[in-house]
């Protein structure tokens, strides 16, 4: 099944996590309606500009799978909502590049600088909020000495 032109519910809800870890990560109903709509508005508008492939390195996560991880209790990744994009060692377009052209074209939720530094992002973390409205929120993901993740406004 198809959730828009170039995402598959196959590489939305891929997991090697879930795969090693026995955990079933198959979207329910609810959770595909959702990801159609993050694909419509965020995914294929992304895979359209850039005209080429763009590797998810999570999508859908179970509940389980999102917990097996150490994911946020309130993750939008388990309503169907987000995708964490990973364009490194892909060639281009590069993470930022993808944040960049997100930021300044497309609605979002969520739009999540994740780590790395202040010219690359290790990857790019985005949501569309199911039936809106959507917050258009800027963050950047950050490790404390205690290697536990905070998140600051973003700057450009």
């Amino acid at each position: 099944m198809m959730l828009s032109k170039n995402l598959s519910v196959t590489e939305f809800s891929n997991s090697t996590t879930a795969k090693r870890k026995g955990i079933d990560n198959t979207p329910k109903n609810s959770h595909l309606e959702a990801a159609k709509e993050l694909a419509k508005n965020i995914f294929q508008p992304i895979r359209d500009h850039f005209g080429k492939p763009i590797w998810i390195s999570s999508g859908y996560r179970s509940k389980l799978l999102n917990e097996a991880i150490g994911g946020s209790k309130t993750s939008q990744h388990c309503k169907g909502e987000a995708i964490d994009i990973d364009m490194d060692g892909k060639g281009n377009p590069t993470n930022a590049e993808i944040f960049y052209y997100i930021k300044d074209n497309l609605p979002f939720d969520q739009l999540i600088w994740e780590f790395g530094n202040a010219e690359k992002p290790d990857w790019v973390h985005v949501s569309y909020k199911k039936g809106g409205p959507q917050r258009g929120q800027i963050l950047t993901a950050k490790r404390n000495s205690a290697g536990k993740t905070y998140y600051e406004n973003w700057v450009e």
